[in-house]
C-alpha cells in the first residue's frame, strides 16, 4: 500500500498527517511532499508531532515532482481553507481523496494562541486520518 500526502509547502499539515498514516501501521509506505515544497519543516509543527509521541524531525519537504512516475494507491490532498489552492496530482493514482485542514502556520495572535491552533489542527489531522486508515486501508 503507498500513500502519498499532498500539500502546497510540504512543510505543517502534510507531515503531520504523514508522521500520523505511518504510525498507524508501518506496513504502508507513506510520502509527503508540495507542489511549492519549502524545502524545510515548519518547527512548531515539528514540536506539535512530539508532543503526540511522532518524530518526525528526519523528515524532508519534498516536491511533488520526485514523485510523479510512481504509482500510488491514495494521493491526498490536506490543503484547507477556502482561498487556498490545492495542489493537483496527475500520476498513476488508483484512488485520489481530499482531507482538507486550515494551516496553523498562517495563523497570528499570541504565542499562546498559535501554539493551541497547532494542537488543534495536529489533532483533526489524527482524527481524519485514522479515520480514512480505517475505512480505507485496515479494511482491506
Amino acid at each position: 500500500m503507498k500513500v502519498l500526502i499532498l500539500c502546497t509547502g510540504n512543510s505543517c499539515r502534510s507531515q503531520m498527517a504523514h508522521g500520523f498514516l505511518q504510525s498507524f501501521d508501518d506496513r504502508i509506505t507513506v510520502c509527503s511532499a508540495g507542489t511549492q515544497a519549502s524545502g524545510k519543516l515548519n518547527q512548531k509543527a515539528v514540536a506539535a508531532m512530539k508532543d503526540a509521541g511522532i518524530d518526525i524531525s528526519q523528515h524532508t519537504s519534498d516536491s511533488v515532482d520526485k514523485y510523479l512516475n510512481e504509482e500510488w494507491d491514495y494521493v491526498i490532498t490536506v490543503c484547507g481553507g477556502a482561498n487556498e489552492e490545492c495542489p493537483a496530482f496527475f500520476g498513476k493514482v488508483k484512488n485520489r481523496l481530499h482531507i482538507g485542514f486550515d494551516d496553523p502556520s498562517h495563523v497570528v495572535g499570541t504565542e499562546e494562541y498559535i501554539w493551541s491552533e497547532f494542537i488543534r489542527v495536529r489533532d483533526e489531522i489524527k482524527e481524519g486520518f485514522y479515520k480514512f486508515y480505517v475505512e480505507n486501508i485496515k479494511a482491506e
